[in-house]
């Protein structure tokens, strides 16, 4: 079977779900035994998010092989289990930046560089995630015949590419020529689903469909009709509604499908199935709908989820108050829960607002703390001041990247006696940097996409708890060692020449990455669940494979 491709575009506002609608769909087609990846194309000029505040674009998602992406990779990682890679996550810059190249090369042969067509083959050349040539060929014209990485990939049946942004927006609109010349070239084997907002108006008490209509003119505008409507809804819409929709938009009435607010985005994908969003896909395509799956492991988790009565509280120490800000985590601690039965109930904690003085009562009636990670001066002294607390009181405490390192800083503190103890991030002269700048990064002057990021081995020490808690998966024994593989993203370390000091005192270095030696997790075992990773174990904890530590944590809250 060729790669068939699927565009899922958004119109009348932004955040609708575009992300959760595409991870939906490329679950449901797995379900049907299809190979499947899914893609992010954003319209913005910088390389990547990796250098923009939390606040302007929500979390940083890091892929295993190092690349710094939208955090919608994320939702397609939990929903499909997929492990996406820097072919994942394409931006307006990266596209531009390989064109500006090729073109600095000689590729182009003296032609004049334009966006179309030279943009706009460079988009469709990674939609159909194709190669670059091996050589200047002058003019490239890109086709379905043209090598698809999916091939290399093992052979991809689908490709689900979300488009950023909403249609009219200046910045999206080589994407969609790109969108409208791929349907042409590719026939039967592209389908479009375009996601638009139906509003309730409450004082005429009437749901309004002519946004909708709008942004399907709009999308028309460019020559793209689209063959599946979603739409976002906090209503049900009845037939009559729908039947308006697909004959103004000239979409067939099984292609208008509605997305209506869930009680977790994990119901999406069985909503869906329930309307035929994966059978009307395949009609359009042409391919045989056969049965429906019956989803049994995904369903089988829903209802965990609707059973989990009893509620946990979790208290998240951070300065981004903001929930897309630590998404992945939010969501870990939530399936984590689901599978110990219970609700996490988060509670974020401002670590701007705590002080010695408040932080009992800020932290009252949780059963665990998350140190959350960051870059940055602003609000490390509350995280010291929440760790130092837990450390006292035996709460269980998950400490991640700059979360785990303040913790190793408060303990240096209040433990070892060093009250000048810092991170040379955050005080260049501080004579006792127990947490500093990995060798590697100190000749590094460029911001974007340097740090230590992807994924890196660490290996497990016997009696710990971290080991306990991994003991659940199938590690990978490598020269006898015990060994996991989790991702990262810093620039700052657990300084060595502290090892000994640090063991001694109670606080061990039970993971350690076997190549360069570096601390990854450090514990103490005397508490009952006090543990620091200086990795991120949130991006790969996903709907059917919960992470084990986020696990080991939620069950360590449930006992204290």
């Amino acid at each position: 079977m060729n790669t068939k491709y699927i565009f899922v575009t958004g119109g009348v506002v932004s955040s609708l779900g575009k992300g959760i609608i595409s991870a939906s769909i490329g679950k449901l087609l797995q379900a049907r035994g299809y190979k499947v990846t899914i893609q992010k194309f954003d319209p913005y000029i910088n390389i990547d998010p990796g250098t923009l505040n939390p606040y302007e674009h929500g979390e940083c998602y890091v892929t295993e092989d190092g690349m710094e992406t939208d955090l919608d990779l994320g939702h397609y990682e939990r929903f499909t289990g997929i492990c996406t890679t820097r072919n994942n996550s394409i931006t307006t810059g990266r596209i531009y930046k390989t064109v500006i190249d090729r073109e600095r090369r000689g590729d182009y042969l003296g032609k004049t560089i334009q966006v179309v067509p030279h943009i706009t083959d460079e988009i469709k050349r990674r939609m159909l995630r194709s190669p670059l040539p091996t050589s200047p060929k002058g003019e490239e014209t890109y086709s379905p015949n043209h090598p698809p990485l999916g091939g290399q990939e093992g052979g991809l049946d689908f490709v689900i590419t979300e488009v950023g942004g909403t249609i009219g927006d200046i910045e999206s609109a080589p994407f969609m020529e790109a969108i409208r010349q791929l349907r042409w070239q590719l026939g039967r084997d592209a389908v479009c689903v375009h996601l638009t907002y139906v509003p309730y108006l409450k004082a005429a008490d009437e749901l309004k469909t002519k946004p909708t209509q709008h942004s399907v003119k709009e999308l028309q505008g460019m020559g793209i009709q689209p063959d599946i409507l979603v739409l976002r809804t906090e209503r049900h819409l009845d037939d009559a509604l729908r039947l308006k929709v697909a004959g103004f938009c000239n979409v067939d009435l099984e292609c208008v499908v509605q997305s209506e607010d869930m009680p977790s985005i994990y119901e999406v994908p069985v909503n869906m199935q329930r309307q035929g969003l994966d059978a009307a896909i395949l009609r359009k395509i042409g391919i045989p709908v056969g049965e429906t799956p019956a989803m049994k492991p995904w369903r089988d988790f829903l209802e965990k989820q609707r059973n989990a009565k009893r509620e946990v509280s979790i208290a998240l120490v951070g300065k981004y108050d903001l929930q897309d800000a630590y998404k992945s985590i939010r969501e870990s601690l939530n399936l984590a829960g689901i599978y110990n039965d219970v609700k996490a109930k988060i509670h974020f904690i401002n670590s701007e607002e705590v002080t010695t003085e408040n932080v009992a009562s800020r932290l009252e009636g949780m059963a665990g703390v998350v140190i959350c990670p960051g870059f940055g001066q602003r609000g490390i002294e509350g995280k010291i001041i929440a760790a130092e607390h837990t450390r006292i009181h035996d709460i269980p405490t998950f400490g991640i990247c700059l979360g785990m390192q303040m913790m190793v800083i408060e303990f240096a503190r209040n433990v070892l006696g060093y009250k000048d103890a810092n991170s040379s991030e955050m005080d260049s002269e501080t004579p006792h940097n127990v947490i500093d700048m990995m060798e590697e990064q100190k000749s590094i002057t460029q911001m974007g996409g340097t740090m230590r990021l992807g994924a890196y081995e660490c290996e497990l020490k016997e009696g710990s708890k971290a080991l306990q808690a991994y003991e659940s998966e199938k590690l990978k024994v490598k020269s006898e060692k015990l060994i996991v593989s989790e991702r990262h993203r810093h620039r700052y370390e657990f300084n060595n020449k502290y090892q000994e000091e640090y063991e001694k005192a109670g606080m061990r270095c039970v993971g350690i990455n076997p190549d360069a030696n570096l601390v990854e997790i450090v514990e103490i075992p005397s508490l009952k669940w006090y543990i620091g990773t200086q990795f991120h174990p949130e991006y790969t904890s996903t709907v059917l494979h919960p992470h084990p530590l986020f696990m080991s944590f939620i069950k360590a809250c449930l006992n204290s």
